[in-house]
């Protein structure tokens, strides 16, 4: 089960990674899309090349039509997708101050413990998602520039969104079992503090 999970959350971030990437991509050719537009609408463009800063423009030279809307889709749907991996990992921000006076065993109730809270969360996260894409394709709202359907974006944040549900609800069982019977089955770094004695 160890292994599906970490295959589904790696997959997960690669299909995030390389949308993360397009958006870089598209994002850049934008913005020099904008500049050179902007050049060729200047005077000393007219003055220097009229007939190829008039043909550039006829040509589209400029920013890409609806890139903000298309990052903000895509980003959205890269923050979910990297979501599953930051679970298995933990890969989320900790303060560990305090922790580390903790024996091993109050340790492991507090891992735990904010397992399972974040499951409940991403969960709860998952679940309002769904509920805000069927709204979005009940009502036909769609995108201002692109007009395309916004339940779209959220039908793809919902994909990130369950795999990080299925693999939160997944670590809160391993956590679980790990504070039950005293036994680390998956390393997240946090036990470097204690060399682990297993307190039965």
């Amino acid at each position: 089960m160890q292994k599906l999970m970490r295959g589904l959350s790696r997959f997960m971030a690669v299909a995030g990674g390389l949308v993360l990437s397009a958006l870089i991509v598209l994002t850049c050719l934008s913005i020099a899309g904008r500049l050179l537009n902007g050049a060729f609408h200047s005077n000393l463009m007219r003055d220097i090349a009229p007939g190829f800063s008039r043909w550039m423009i006829e040509h589209g030279v400029g920013p890409i039509n609806g890139d903000f809307e298309l990052v903000e889709a895509g980003v959205a749907f890269a923050i979910f997708a990297f979501l599953p991996l930051c679970q298995i990992t933990a890969g989320h921000a900790s303060v560990d101050v305090l922790t580390n006076l903790f024996s091993a065993r109050v340790n492991r109730v507090l891992r735990m413990l904010t397992e399972m809270l974040f499951a409940a969360v991403l969960v709860l996260i998952a679940w309002k998602l769904f509920d805000g894409m069927m709204s979005k394709k009940e009502h036909g709202e769609t995108s201002f520039l692109l007009q395309f359907p916004l339940w779209w974006a959220y039908a793809a944040s919902l994909v990130g969104a369950v795999a990080a549900a299925v693999v939160g609800v997944y670590m809160a069982g391993v956590r679980i079992s790990e504070c039950l019977t005293g036994r680390i089955q998956i390393w997240d770094g946090i036990e470097t503090g204690h060399p682990m004695e297993t307190e039965q």
